[in-house]
């Protein structure tokens, strides 16, 4: 059973920074990736990164964040710096492997004003 544990979300004041943590029990990840869900709003993408190190971000997040793995480790990193009010969300960890998608159980971060 594959397994993803996310851990670094919290309460942070507007433009403070987190830091997230994604561990995976396995490797092989073709893509690696956060995703957040708001109150009443649909799940979506924040970043995600390849095996190779591409990346790609949510318009709304780049320049603020930045995604990173570590493949050796099998984890996954969101570093969020100058957060803002609309980012609060419950992030979730994502990973694709072998055409199968795996999520986290989700970790909430909440920005206030």
């Amino acid at each position: 059973q594959v397994q993803l544990v996310e851990s670094g979300g919290g309460l942070v004041q507007a433009g403070g920074s987190l830091r997230l943590s994604c561990a995976a029990s396995a490797s092989g990840f073709s893509t690696m990736g956060w995703y957040r869900q708001a109150p009443g709003k649909q799940r979506e993408l924040v970043a995600r990164i390849t095996s190779g190190g591409t990346t790609n971000y949510a318009d709304s997040v780049k320049g603020r964040f930045t995604i990173s793995r570590d493949n050796a480790e099998n984890t996954v990193y969101l570093q969020m710096n100058n957060l803002k009010p609309e980012d609060t969300a419950v992030y979730y960890c994502n990973g694709l492997k072998l055409w199968i998608n795996y999520w986290g159980q989700g970790t909430q971060v909440t920005v206030s004003s």
